[in-house]
């Protein structure tokens, strides 16, 4: 009856403890303690390799970090356990992304895109895919990317500045104008913004 008891209480309290464990790293990720968040998820997958969740929150804190190698690295184990998690793709295009590897970076946006439209990374990643595109100099494209951003967070001074950059880029001064202005009245400190709009209005003047 003893041994019985031990186990059960065993059977109770271990699963707990682990799965606060867990719970902590995610806190401090919330709590922008990446290094510990980390050092938590490391000892898990060190622990349990298949830990899908460790290696989200180790990915995102990461790419807190500063550290896109090693989350590249980690991702591409989380997609090997499983391949469709939005969150560990976003995540891998972020890393891409930051590395400068575009078309990597591309492929799993839109892969994201398609298999969570609705996620709560979505606006980021239409930024992500418009900043590729000014990289690549496809400016239409990434007008339209940065107004699907823009139309998620239309409070964002910075992303219409960039919308407005866009669309001057691609010949369409009135509209980059408009964006211009937007980026302004959310935030009138904006120098690329300010000095955006004089080129325009310039342009448009000639």
């Amino acid at each position: 009856m003893k041994k019985t008891l031990c186990l059960l209480v065993f059977c109770i309290i271990f699963p707990a403890l682990w799965a606060q464990q867990r719970a902590d790293a995610l806190v401090e990720y919330r709590n922008g303690n990446y290094q510990e968040a980390a050092r938590i998820c490391r000892a898990e997958i060190a622990a349990n390799p298949n830990n899908l969740e460790s290696h989200v929150v180790l990915c995102w804190s990461l790419l807190g970090l500063g550290n896109y190698e090693e989350c590249r690295n980690y991702a591409l184990a989380g997609r090997n356990i499983s391949r469709y998690d939005p969150r560990i793709i976003e995540a891998l295009g972020e890393a891409y992304y930051f590395q400068g590897r575009n078309s990597e970076a591309l492929q799993n946006f839109q892969e994201y895109v398609n298999l969570a439209p609705q996620g709560s990374r979505i606006n980021t990643v239409y930024y992500y895919i418009g900043e590729i595109f000014i990289r690549q100099g496809h400016f239409r494209r990434a007008d339209i990317a940065l107004s699907t951003a823009v139309y998620y967070m239309p409070r964002n001074a910075e992303w219409w500045g960039r919308l407005a950059y866009a669309r001057e880029n691609a010949g369409e001064i009135q509209e980059a104008i408009i964006a211009y202005e937007q980026a302004l009245t959310l935030n009138a400190g904006l120098e690329d913004a300010r000095r955006g709009l004089d080129r325009a209005r310039a342009r448009l003047a000639r």
